[in-house]
């Protein structure tokens, strides 16, 4: 079995928890890391929030979008603005090769305010694009670092 992990990552919440799901994974099968990054980005965390809203896109740097030869599929973004960031659009618009995947959709938020949105946005996206399985969970951020507690809810997920 292959997988891939594709995340957007500001502050680097969503990093730590890819980090954390790749080594979960790599007990089960071959796993590829696509961070992805924006090269349009603004520095400005409420000007990007407000690109999110909007559900704008942004130009990323080149990253393989051709997720055919993975068995399953990980996309993780922070949530901003109810939805995902920018850069997770512009993939979302862009890949291909998922029909009939399985799909793991998971978030890093703050408040929780917005996350179901923003998960239900993606899994919209991906279920037009064919992917038929969908697993999804979130981690607030100051349960990041919590290494045990982000594998639990890893495991709640995907078992």
């Amino acid at each position: 079995m292959k997988s891939a992990i594709v995340y957007y990552s500001y502050s680097g919440n969503t990093r730590e928890v890819a980090g954390i799901l790749a080594e979960y994974l790599r007990a089960k099968a071959e796993v590829d890391i696509i961070e992805l990054k924006a090269v349009d980005e603004s520095a400005n965390f409420f000007g990007q929030c407000k690109r999110a809203f909007w559900h704008k896109r942004a130009e990323l740097e080149a990253v393989n979008i051709d997720l055919l030869k993975y068995d399953l599929v990980c996309i993780g973004t922070p949530v901003w603005a109810f939805g995902p960031a920018p850069a997770v659009n512009t993939y979302l618009d862009k890949c291909s090769g998922l029909c009939e995947k399985q799909v793991v959709l998971f978030t890093t938020c703050g408040s929780g305010t917005g996350n179901d949105r923003c998960l239900d946005f993606m899994q919209q996206i991906f279920a037009k694009k064919g992917a038929e399985d969908f697993k999804r969970f979130s981690i607030q951020q100051y349960k990041v670092k919590d290494k045990d507690f982000v594998l639990s809810q890893i495991k709640k997920a995907l078992e």
